[in-house]
């Protein structure tokens, strides 16, 4: 993370740890989900792995991944808002214009609920935003062995979970509850943009 600025990805108080408001009902996390993210998939961010970063935002934390993989891995950002893509592609110019020139980072418009079945499998998949329940096609893209970070509606849309779900080698997948957060939901662009949620 020492290695992203944020300076680049946010508009504002960059620093604080705490979300961000980043326009169209959309955040950046704070800093120290960025850090529980990495630190629970660092064992899997090994160069020349393939991420898929759903819910890319700003592009800090795709940054961030593809730091990790190195260049010969690759990071594929998604999000459904076109100007969030537009945006975090020219966050990367800025910052690190290289990521973009190796094809290290790639970012698309597109329901991150679907995954990006284009570039799939994932060794990992990170998602930003939370899931109504188990988030089944993207886990359909996660290779065997894969990690994939994900918050999840409670059942009863009590509250929210980070679950990690581990895919072995033989395709069985378990699942480890984190912790209990507050992220955006991972919608459709007209639900997302029309809730005017900053959490």
């Amino acid at each position: 993370m020492k290695a992203t600025d944020r300076k680049f990805y946010s508009p504002h108080d960059p620093y604080e740890d705490s979300p961000q408001s980043i326009g169209h009902g959309a955040t950046i996390s704070a800093p120290h989900m960025h850090g529980y993210a990495l630190e629970y998939l660092q064992e899997a961010l090994q160069p020349g792995v393939k991420v898929l970063d759903v819910g890319s935002g700003s592009g800090y934390l795709t940054a961030c991944m593809a730091e990790l993989v190195g260049p010969q891995g690759k990071v594929v950002g998604v999000d459904h808002i076109p100007e969030l893509v537009t945006w975090s592609r020219q966050n990367v110019q800025r910052a690190r214009p290289d990521y973009l020139e190796q094809g290290r980072i790639l970012f698309v418009q597109g329901d991150g609920r679907l995954g990006y079945s284009p570039e799939a499998p994932y060794d990992v998949i990170h998602v930003g935003a939370a899931s109504e329940g188990r988030p089944t096609q993207l886990l359909e893209q996660l290779k065997s062995p894969g990690k994939m970070f994900v918050p999840v509606e409670d059942s009863g849309h009590l509250g929210q979970s980070i679950i990690l779900y581990d895919k072995a080698s033989d395709g069985k997948v378990t699942q480890h509850t984190l912790m209990g957060v507050a992220y955006v939901p991972l919608t459709d662009p007209d639900t997302q943009t029309g809730r005017g949620l900053f959490l």
